[in-house]
């Protein structure tokens, strides 16, 4: 169970692979924005409750592998991260008003994978725990039948 995260109402494991471009796959992410986007994007998790489980800001796209609470959506996720970097970018970066003439710094869209326990893993553990219900009612039959 040391993989998985609590709160209040639940023992979860919600991990997101995520990987958003600026528009027009500029590649603008670099010198001062970089390292500024990378406080951004930690400050905005920290806020959400979401961990950050590795990370990587290139010149023209960003990939974050994240552990989100189960009260998040991953849409929700990529609305938050993604429109609140832009406006701070935007309004600490001159420089990309004039490359994005509108509000937006980030293309639309996004991917975003589910991260976890492979199917197989999980068909096991489903088997087991029904095997061990049958052995468990097989026992109790059998030491009632000893009584």
């Amino acid at each position: 169970m040391e993989d998985y995260s609590k709160s209040s109402h639940a023992i979860y494991r919600c991990e997101y692979h995520f990987v958003w471009v600026p528009k027009y796959r500029y590649h603008v992410l670099v010198n001062d924005i970089r390292p500024r986007l990378k406080e951004i994007l930690v400050e905005l998790c920290e806020w959400l409750d979401i961990t950050i489980i590795e990370g990587a800001i290139c010149s023209d796209h960003v990939h974050m592998y994240l552990s989100v609470p189960p009260k998040h959506s991953p849409s929700h996720v990529m609305k938050i991260l993604k429109g609140k970097s832009a406006e701070r970018l935007r309004h600490e970066f001159s420089e990309l008003s004039k490359k994005y003439w509108g509000m937006h710094i980030w293309a639309r869209g996004y991917f975003v994978s589910t991260v976890g326990i492979n199917s197989e893993t999980i068909k096991k553990y489903v088997r087991e725990q029904a095997e061990n219900q049958i052995k468990e009612a097989q026992l109790r039959l059998w030491r009632d039948d000893s009584e």
